[in-house]
C-alpha cells in the first residue's frame, strides 16, 4: 500500500484492519527503543540518497554511528541494568527489558553492517572525486618518508604503549576509547608479548598525505600510521598480529537527590560515568584469538556484547573528512536572513519587539538576533534585570559572555544552569563557574527535575514603567546547533507573557509552584493537562458535527496517556496529522483505532527540532480561529512529568499565520524528505524517481521570508505556501 506524503492536500489513506491484540492490548503502542532504531535507519538512508551531496552523505554515516553509540551508552545500558537485576516490568508495548535487549541487538547488528556498507560505497565515490582513504599497502616511498616525520613530531610524543603481563595490569579504557592491540614477538628469541596502544582522543583520526595529481586529498587512518612505526614503540619486536577495538560504557548519571552541593555531586558523578560498566565492545574482524580473549576477559563482557566489525571501527570519525576545501561536494552555502523589521529599526531588538511580536524560524533566520537581544540588554543603561535558562550552549558561548557583561555592568542577572543536560554536564559546570565569577546569580533548579524550558527575560525601564521583554524558544541557546536545527524563537513584550516567565523563574529558583499563569502551561504541573484538554476539545467538537483537526510537530511521541487521547479523538472523527522526527509509539491508520491519524518524519539537510501543536478549534486547519502553541517539550513521559517545560499559546495573528500557514503547512506538504509510518510499524519513503522537483519544506523556508519579520517591505510577496517550480528541490 502506497501512503501519501503530502498531508496538506492528500486525503487520509484507507485504514487497515488489524486483530484486537494490536488495537486493544499493549501492541497498540510501538516499542520506544525499536522506534528510535528505525529513526536511525532513516538517518542512514540519507547516506544512500542520490539527491544528497557526496560529503553530506558521509556526514549522515557519521551521525548515524554517533547516534547508535550514544543509544548504547544510555538507553541500552539502562535496560541492561534492569535485566541483570531481574526486572521484568514491561514497557508500554508489553516487552520486558530482556526481550527488548534481544530485539535491539539483532536490529543494531544489521544497522552497523549497513553503516559499514554505506561508508564503503561512499569512500569509493570519494576516490573518483580525488579524496582517498588509503591502506598501508598503497603507500609510496615518499608517503612513508612523510609519515615518519609526522609520526615523530606529532604522534609519538603523546602515545603510551602498554605491555600486558603480570607486571603491567590491563589499563582502564574510557568510554569511546579506541585502542590498537598487538601480538608481538621478540626478534632475538621469539618471546611473545601482548601490548596495547591507546589512540589519544585529541589526535585526528586521519593523517593527511602529500597530494598527487590524481588524488589531491589523501589520508591514512591514525592506527595504520602507528602500526607502520611499531618498531619505534617496541624496539626489537615485530608485530605478528593486531586488531583495533573500541569500548562503550554505561554513561547514565546517578545523582543523590539530597546532595548538599549539587555542583560537586555532579563532578563526582561525571568521574563515575567515565568508569561505567562496559556495555559493548567493537573489535575488528580477524583479531588473533589469544589477544581477543584477553581483551574480553579483562573488560568483563560476554560474547553477546561483542561486535566484530569488518571495516573501520569508529565511523563517527568520518566527519573529519568533510573537507572545507571541497565545498563542491557539500550543501550550497546558506546565509540566514535578518528579518526586515529588525533592519527597519537599525538592529534595535527592543524597538522591533515593541512594534509587534516576532517569531524567528531558525536556521532560516539568524540566531544572531537572540544573541543581539542579550548583548543589547547587557549594554543598555535602561535594562535593570536579566533572567536566563541555559540547558545546552557552546563552549565559548556568546550568551554566557553577554550575561557576564550584564552583571559586570551592574545589572541584576540570574542564570538557571541545568547541570543534568546529558553529555553537557561538565561544560555547564564550567559555564556556571564563569558566570559566578562575573557576579551572576546562578541557580541549578531541581535535583529531581531537569529544567528543559528555554526562556529569557529582560526588564527595561521605559519612562515611569518597567517593561518585560521575553524570549520563548523551542531549542537550546546554542549558536552552533542553531545553524542546523530547525527551531522557533518567539520575542514579545506582552505583559502577561512576561509575568508568566517571571513566575517560572521563581518556581525554579524558589520552589514556589506558580499560580495564575495567564498564557502559559508548564510541566510538570499543567502542560500535559493542557494538551489533553486541547485533544479532548477537538473530540467534543467532532462529536457535535463540527470540524475537528489537529496538526502537531515534535521530536518524539511516546506518552501512553497522550497516545490514547489521540486514539479517542480519532474515533470521534478528529483528523490528526503528525510530523514526528524520531520516536513514535502511536500506531496510525488502523480501523477502529486510529483511522484518521497519519504520521510522517522529515529527515534532510536540517534537523527538525521545533515543537508545535495547532488545534482547529471547530474550524479545521488551517484557520484564523485555530489555537496555536509552541513548546520546549516532546510528548514523552520524561518531558511531561519529570521536567520543567513550557507550552506557550500564540495569540498574535501574524505569528499564528506564520506558524499555521507557512511552517506547519510546508511541513505537511513536504514530499522530498518525508517518510510515512505505516500501521504495521514500517517507515515508507515515496518513490521520487518520477518526480523531477518534489516539494521540500527546507528549500521553501530558505527561499521565502517569514510573515512576522517582514517589516516595511510589506507582506504581499510572502507566500503562505507555494508549490511552484522554484521552491522544489532537485
Amino acid at each position: 500500500m502506497t501512503l501519501p506524503t503530502d498531508f496538506l492536500n492528500a486525503d487520509f489513506a484507507t485504514p487497515i484492519q488489524l486483530p484486537p491484540s494490536k488495537t486493544e492490548g499493549t501492541e497498540r503502542f510501538f516499542n520506544r527503543e525499536l522506534s528510535w532504531l528505525a529513526f536511525n535507519w532513516r538517518v542512514l538512508e540519507e547516506a544512500r540518497n542520490p539527491r544528497v551531496p557526496l560529503l553530506e552523505r558521509l556526514r549522515f554515516v557519521s551521525i548515524s554511528a554517533t547516534n547508535l553509540d550514544e543509544f548504547y551508552t544510555v538507553r541500552v545500558a539502562g535496560l541492561r541494568e534492569l535485566a541483570k537485576a531481574g526486572n521484568t516490568t514491561p514497557a508500554a508495548d508489553g516487552r520486558s527489558p530482556a526481550e527488548q535487549l534481544e530485539l535491539i541487538a539483532d536490529d543494531a547488528r544489521r544497522l552497523m553492517a549497513a553503516q559499514n556498507d554505506a561508508s564503503i560505497k561512499i569512500r569509493s565515490e570519494m576516490e573518483n572525486e580525488g579524496i582517498s582513504i588509503l591502506t598501508r599497502s598503497k603507500l609510496t616511498k615518499a608517503d612513508l618518508e612523510h609519515l615518519q616525520n609526522v609520526f615523530l613530531e606529532r604522534i609519538f610524543p603523546v602515545l603510551s604503549p602498554l605491555a600486558i603481563d603480570p607486571a603491567h595490569p590491563f589499563p582502564f579504557v574510557p568510554n569511546l576509547g579506541l585502542v590498537l592491540a598487538l601480538q608481538l614477538e621478540r626478534t632475538k628469541d621469539s618471546k611473545p608479548l601482548q601490548a596495547l596502544v591507546p589512540i589519544p582522543a585529541p589526535l585526528e583520526r586521519f593523517v593527511r598525505l602529500p597530494a598527487t595529481d590524481k588524488t589531491p586529498d589523501r589520508f591514512l587512518p591514525l592506527e595504520d600510521v602507528v602500526l607502520i612505526h611499531i618498531d619505534r614503540l617496541f624496539p626489537s619486536y615485530s608485530a605478528i598480529g593486531s586488531c583495533v577495538f573500541r569500548v562503550l560504557r554505561d554513561s547514565d548519571l546517578e545523582v543523590e537527590e539530597e546532595a548538599e552541593d549539587l555542583v560537586r555531586e555532579f563532578e563526582t558523578a561525571l568521574k563515575r560515568r567515565r568508569r561505567g560498566e562496559v556495555v559493548r565492545l567493537k573489535i575488528s574482524t580477524g583479531a588473533p584469538d589469544a589477544l581477543a580473549n584477553v581483551i574480553k576477559e579483562e573488560l568483563g563482557i560476554t560474547e553477546d556484547e561483542v561486535i566484530e566489525v569488518r571495516g573501520m571501527i569508529g565511523l563517527s570519525d568520518l566527519s573529519e573528512l568533510i573537507l572545507k576545501n571541497r565545498r563542491d561536494l557539500q550543501w550550497p552555502n546558506y546565509t540566514p536572513r535578518v528579518p526586515e523589521r529588525v533592519q527597519d529599526h537599525d538592529g534595535d531588538m527592543f524597538a522591533a519587539i515593541q512594534q509587534k511580536d516576532i517569531l524567528l524560524h531558525h536556521p532560516y533566520e539568524t540566531f544572531d538576533l537572540v544573541i543581539r537581544f542579550l548583548t543589547q540588554a547587557a549594554n543598555d543603561p535602561d535594562v535593570v534585570a536579566i533572567k536566563q535558562t541555559l540547558y545546552r550552549t557552546s563552549h565559548d558561548s556568546p550568551i554566557v559572555s553577554a550575561l557576564c557583561a550584564a552583571a559586570e555592568n551592574g545589572k541584576m542577572v540570574t542564570a538557571l544552569v541545568e547541570l543534568k543536560a546529558r553529555f553537557d554536564e561538565a561544560a555547564n559546570i564550567r559555564q556556571s563557574r564563569r558566570l559566578e565569577r562575573s557576579g551572576v546569580h546562578v541557580v541549578y533548579g531541581f535535583t529531581n527535575y531537569k529544567t528543559h524550558a528555554k526562556i529569557s527575560t529582560v526588564v527595561r525601564r521605559e519612562g515611569e514603567q518597567l517593561t518585560t521583554y521575553t524570549h520563548y524558544g523551542t531549542g537550546n541557546y546554542h549558536p552552533i546547533t542553531a545553524k542546523i536545527y530547525t527551531d522557533l524563537s518567539f520575542f514579545t513584550c506582552d505583559a502577561a507573557l512576561g509575568r508568566d516567565a517571571t513566575k517560572v523563574f521563581n518556581y525554579i529558583g524558589g520552589y514556589a509552584e506558580p499560580e495564575g499563569l495567564e498564557n502559559l502551561a508548564i510541566s510538570p504541573t499543567s502542560l500535559k493537562a493542557r494538551l489533553l484538554e486541547g485533544i479532548a476539545n477537538e473530540a467534543r467538537l467532532a462529536r457535535e458535527g463540527k470540524p475537528g483537526e489537529i496538526w502537531a510537530k515534535m521530536n518524539a511521541l511516546i506518552d501512553p496517556e497522550v497516545i490514547d487521547a489521540l486514539y479517542d479523538a480519532s474515533k470521534a472523527g478528529v483528523k490528526i496529522s503528525l510530523v514526528i522526527r524520531g520516536i513514535c509509539g502511536l500506531r496510525p491508520g488502523v480501523k477502529g483505532l486510529s483511522e484518521t491519524i497519519r504520521v510522517k518524519s522529515i529527515v534532510g539537510r536540517f534537523l527538525e527540532h521545533s515543537r508545535i501543536v495547532c488545534f482547529g478549534n471547530g474550524k479545521g486547519l488551517p484557520s484564523k480561529k485555530a489555537r496555536v502553541y509552541i513548546s520546549s517539550a516532546d510528548w514523552m513521559g520524561r518531558n511531561l512529568n519529570r521536567r520543567v517545560e513550557t507550552l506557550v499559546e500564540i495569540l498574535n495573528p501574524t505569528v499564528k499565520a506564520q506558524i499555521v500557514r507557512q511552517i506547519m503547512a510546508a511541513n505537511m506538504a513536504d514530499t522530498a524528505q518525508s517518510w510515512i509510518l505505516s500501521p504495521t510499524g514500517s517507515w515508507e519513503r515515496p518513490d521520487l524517481s518520477g518526480e523531477e522537483k518534489p516539494f521540500s519544506c527546507h528549500q521553501f523556508f530558505m527561499q521565502h521570508p517569514s510573515l512576522s519579520g517582514r517589516g516595511s517591505a510589506g507582506v504581499k510577496d510572502v507566500p503562505e505556501l507555494t508549490h511552484d517550480d522554484e521552491l522544489a528541490t532537485g
